[in-house]
Order: C-alpha cells, then sequence, then structure tokens
C-alpha cells in the first residue's frame, strides 16, 4: 500500500509539472494535465494515505469531549505542580 501511494504521488506531481511545462505551446493539454495530477494528490493519494495511517488508531482518543477535556486539564495541573 505504501508504494501505491507513493507512486500515486510521484506520478501526480509529474503530470502536473510536465502540465506547467508545456503551457506555453499546449494551454489546453497543459491544464488537464495539471488538473489530473492535483486530482490524483487530493482525491485518491490523500485519502488512501489517510486510510493507511490511521489504522488501529481510536478516533475516540482524537476527539475534543468532555472526558478528554477534564484529562488535558489534568495534565496541565500536573506539570504546573512538578515546576
Amino acid at each position: 500500500m505504501k508504494y501505491v501511494i507513493a507512486l500515486i504521488t510521484i506520478a501526480s506531481f509529474t503530470s502536473i509539472f510536465y502540465g506547467f511545462s508545456i503551457q506555453e505551446e499546449e494551454p489546453l493539454l497543459a491544464s488537464k494535465f495539471i488538473g489530473f495530477g492535483t486530482v490524483g494528490l487530493f482525491l485518491v493519494a490523500m485519502p488512501l494515505f489517510l486510510i493507511k495511517a490511521s489504522k488501529g488508531k481510536k478516533m475516540k482518543d482524537y476527539m475534543l469531549n468532555e472526558e478528554n477535556i477534564r484529562k488535558m486539564r489534568k495534565k496541565e495541573s500536573e506539570k504546573s505542580e512538578n515546576q
């Protein structure tokens, strides 16, 4: 999965750079390359990366709710007492 994401990212950046390099000669084709590269990065590679990176993690730990607010306040008071 890691290599697929890297391949999509490299292909997207290559497409964007190629689009910018041919922008003077072929503006319509250049826009397509830039657009497909952007779509590849933000609609394909980024969601795949986020799915891979968040696998096995509890979303509850990252949400801001009453329980986590109390934990953060408790940690702050412990730090101030130790200093």
